[in-house]
Order: C-alpha cells, then structure tokens, then sequence
C-alpha cells in the first residue's frame, strides 16, 4: 500500500473533496484523522472508511483557531509518532461579488479565514514534520490566470492567495524533505448535489474538457494519495492538474 503506517490530518474531512481525500489515503493504507465543525458529515465519512478496514478519528476543530489546532495535531502526533501528510479542504466561503461592489470588511474577512487557516493549520503539521525530516502538505484548487472573468469576486483571488502560501511553505521546507503540493482542477461534477439545478453546470464543466469528461472524487482521492506517497518524492512546489484538459497548462 502507498501509505501504509501513515498518519494523515485532514481539515474539512466531512466536505466532498476532504472526504475524497480521506477515503483515498485510507484506502492505501493511511489512519486519517478527521476535522471539521460539523460532526454529522465528519461521522459519515469515518462510518464509511471503516466499513472498507480503514482507520479513521473525528475530532470538532476551527481551522481558524490557533491554540485547538496546534493542540489537535500536537495530541495526534503523541499519539501515532508522526504527521505524514496534511491536508486543508475547508470551503472558503467565497463572495461571487463584483470587486467594484464588494464590502471592503467582506473581502477582508474572506481573506483573513483563507490566509490564517492555511497558515496555521501548515505550521501545526510543519512543525512536527520539521522535526521527523519528511512530510506532504497538499492544497485543493490551485489558482488559475486564465480563470480569472467577472463575478468571480474572492475566487481567485483566494485561489492565488494559496498559491503563493504554497510556494513560500515549499521553500522554507524543501530543505527539511518536506513536500508541498497543490491539486487543480476545473470541476468536479459529483462533488455538486445531485439536483436539477446542478445539471447544467455538471455539464459544462464535462464539456470544457479536452477528454470530454470530467475528474470524479474517486479521482481526487487516489491522485491525492499519490501525492502524499513515496512514488511522488520527486514532486513539490508545483501545482498537479487534474482537470482532464480543462484547464490547458
């Protein structure tokens, strides 16, 4: 298996993409250790690695909170030895709001939770990575320029604020053999409800690919998984598309 005796965190463990990821590495072998604000979707998530032999804990954390996440991440690595990968899936939240139209006080608070959740929930796994000299932080949704269209509002902008937290951490940690990685991806359609109101999206998003058809959850988790193994050692501080051509490199 890829990530057998593995530990990895993952933020936003209940949400569609967390939950993708955490089903991937369990899946090859990982314990995942859940985290989000809601218990039910972190529950069901768990329920289901389990239901396949996998390892999973919950736990009710703010990514936003500085002292719950060092504490959170500082009792697993007590408890299993390591952090080996870490992941932060949490939604941003973002304001479809023309950049002209936008409340100076929104876009600064839409800012300030991606700045600091990806911020302190990278310190808390670097940390002890640092100290083990080796580790992957993985990001989902990497930035792209040509994205960028009217009525995004704080999408890319928090996308490419990311993006730049990614290659400064890779920097600074590259020396350490730690690794940090970002997935990109131009949609994926089953991580939408599966409601009448979606249809036309998931479609688009299916077409706007060169192999006309779009990464699934499934995808996510086993190339997330990939990233964070061994077999991907030689890859850091770039970004790994996904998007089955939609986004053209």
């Amino acid at each position: 298996m890829l990530l057998e005796n593995k530990t990895a965190v993952i933020y936003g463990g209940g949400g569609s993409i967390g939950g993708a990821m955490a089903r991937g590495f369990a899946a090859e072998g990982a314990r995942v250790f859940l985290a989000g604000r809601t218990p039910g979707t972190l529950d069901t998530v768990a329920a289901d690695i389990r239901r396949q032999g996998g390892l999973a804990e919950t736990a009710i954390v703010d990514a936003l909170d500085e002292s719950a996440v060092n504490g959170w991440v500082d009792s697993i690595a007590a408890q299993t030895g390591s952090i080996d990968v870490s992941v932060n899936a949490i939604s941003q939240n973002a304001l479809f709001v023309p950049l002209l139209d936008m409340p100076v006080a929104d876009f600064g608070h839409a800012m300030d939770k991606v700045a600091r959740s990806f911020l302190l929930t990278a310190q808390a796994a670097a940390r002890h990575m640092v100290k083990q000299g080796s580790g992957v932080i993985l990001h989902f949704g990497g930035a792209n320029p040509a994205n960028s269209s009217p009525g995004l509002g704080t999408v890319q902008i928090g996308c490419d604020l990311v993006e730049a937290i990614r290659r400064q951490w890779a920097c600074e940690l590259g020396p350490h053999s730690v690794r940090v990685v970002s997935m990109r991806t131009g949609g994926i359609p089953d991580s939408l409800p599966d409601i009448p109101e979606t249809a036309g999206h998931k479609q688009k998003m299916v077409d706007a690919t060169l192999l006309k058809r779009a990464a699934t959850l499934d995808d996510v988790g086993r190339v997330a998984a990939f990233l964070a193994s061994e077999h991907a050692r030689t890859i850091t501080s770039t970004q790994v598309n996904i998007s089955c051509g939609a986004l053209v490199d």
